[in-house]
Order: structure tokens, then sequence, then C-alpha cells
């Protein structure tokens, strides 16, 4: 082959309680990442999207350059990429540009790389924006589903999540710094009361429970964060309400997704999405804070077209 365009989905990580643990797949948008095989030996990225285009600088890029060494790949690489997932809202953008990066990259020199390799060189592309290695969203991205990841080694577990899960995510318009995801974990605490820990690491047992017993009510309800959500709630506008109000309007859980300033609210299929979303809409519009709202599902993994 001389061409491979890969394609890789959005996600949400943490999940409340489980910070650099949990990750999960969702289908509202999509990143594509077509690598060809080019004359010389450099690695030339472009894209009509704001991304950068210096290949150390770009969390595709940086896949491919670290890939390419690994194997000894020397042959020129056009990287055309094109951006669904929007970038600096806690919806897994550098990871889903990493993850499409690795796959497409794995087809064309037909590497047949298990599924830990394959996340840890995308986990590399997130240096790109968060200024060192997560493997939460790009473990999500890669495989799909709902993710634990274990690290020191690096061990992802992939659970297939509830048919009848449904996310309503609402994505403030607001300006995001740059290196959001840097920025929004330098406010975290530094340490922890043996309290508070303890009551995360139920939660968070709680919603792999939930995942693995397809029981989205215990899931929903697990959605319970100590510990990061307040440290870091005051960087969205509005977060006080737009949680209470989607819990009103029928949520089963309420948390930032990611880094942020993405609010995601865990439902059932039955719910009333619709009502869910102007709630969230109007928690948002009581710090004069316009929103867009997205209702979407788990989905599947990187994939090559």
């Amino acid at each position: 082959m001389k061409s491979v365009i890969a394609r890789a989905p959005s996600s949400t990580a943490n999940l409340g309680p489980g910070f650099d643990v949990f990750g999960l797949a969702l289908d509202a948008y999509y990143d594509e990442v077509q690598i060809t095989k080019n004359e010389g030996t450099q690695i030339v990225i472009e894209s009509s999207d704001s991304v950068p285009l210096e290949p150390e600088k770009n969390s595709a890029g940086i896949v491919i350059i670290e890939m390419s060494k690994a194997f000894k790949v020397k042959t020129g690489l056009l990287v055309k990429i094109k951006k669904g997932v929007p970038a600096g809202f806690g919806m897994g953008s550098s990871a889903a540009s990493a993850a499409a990066a690795a796959v497409a990259f794995n087809s064309l020199f037909d590497l047949n790389l298990d599924q830990n390799t394959l996340v840890e060189f995308a986990g590399m592309g997130e240096r790109a924006s968060a200024g060192s290695i997560h493997y939460d969203n790009v473990s999500a991205s890669v495989l799909g589903g709902f993710v634990i990841v274990r690290t020191d080694p690096l061990d992802v577990i992939k659970i297939e999540p509830p048919k009848d899960l449904v996310l309503c995510v609402a994505i403030p318009k607001i300006a995001v710094p740059k290196k959001k995801t840097k920025v929004s974990r330098g406010v975290l605490p530094q340490q922890v009361k043996l309290h508070d820990h303890v009551r995360n690491l139920a939660n968070a047992a709680a919603i792999a429970t939930g995942f693995i017993n397809k029981d989205v009510e215990l899931l929903g309800r697990s959605i319970k964060d100590i510990i990061v959500e307040p440290a870091r709630k005051h960087m969205i506008p509005g977060f006080d309400n737009v949680k209470k109000n989607a819990l009103q309007a029928g949520a089963l859980g309420v948390t930032i997704s990611g880094a942020g300033p993405s609010v995601i609210s865990f439902t059932s299929k039955s719910a009333n999405h619709k009502k869910i979303c102007k709630a969230m809409e109007k928690g948002f519009s009581s710090a004069n804070t316009e929103c867009i709202t997205v209702v979407c599902r788990p989905s599947k993994g990187a994939f090559a077209l």
C-alpha cells in the first residue's frame, strides 16, 4: 500500500473519580489522518484546520516520528489531518489525531501491532498538548468502548459499554488557553485526604462494576468526584448550575469531560435527552455563556478505511 486513511473517535476521560485511569470513546466527533509514502525522508504535515504543521509539535506528527524511529522507516511521509474533534474542550482532540496516526501507520506498514503497543505509541502524541504522556483518552480512541488504564507496565483493559448508555455533552463557547490540559492539571491538589481518596476509589470501583454488569443506573449514580472536579470547576462558567440542572432534568450522573470545559451527562436510552441538553444550556446561560450540546453514544475504536 502507498496510502492509508484512519479515523478515530472523540473520547471523554476520568468519568469523575477515575482520574488518568478511565476513558470512554464517543461517537460525537471523529478525526481523520491520511499517511502517504512520499519521496525523500521528511515527514510533511498538511491540514486546512488550525493545527501545528511542524511534526514535532503535532500530536499525529509525534506519533509518526516515534513509530518511524522504532521501525526504521526511512521513506518520506505526507500526513494529511482532517480535524473533527473540537480542540481544547475535553473531548480528546489530540488523542483522536494520535490514535488515527498510530492506526494508519500500523496499517500502512503492515506491522500488526498489539493493542497495548498501539496505545503506547498513540500516548506519545499527548506530549503535544499536555506536555506529558497520558493514556486515558488515547486508549479509548484507539480501542473504543470503556477502558481502564494501568501503567508501569502499560496494560489497558477494555469493557464493552451498556447498549442503553447515552451521553449528553455541553460544550461552552469560551476561549481556552493554549496547552489547556497542562494548565488544568496545574490546579490539581498535590495532596488529598485519605477519606476523600477512599470515597473516590469506591465510586471508581462502582463505575467499573456498572460497565461490567451493564448497569447504567449504578454507573450514573457513581459518577461522583470529590477531588479533581472541585479543583477544576471554577474554570467552567456556571458549572454548578449546569450539573444541578442536568440532574434535575433526569441525568443519572454529571461531571467534567476530561480536563474540561465541556460537561458530560450520563443517561439511559429512555431519558429525555432534549430536556437534559436544554437544562445544561440554561446552566451555562446563568453565567452568560453559550454552549452547544451533543447527544452521543459509546463508539468503536480507531480503524483504517
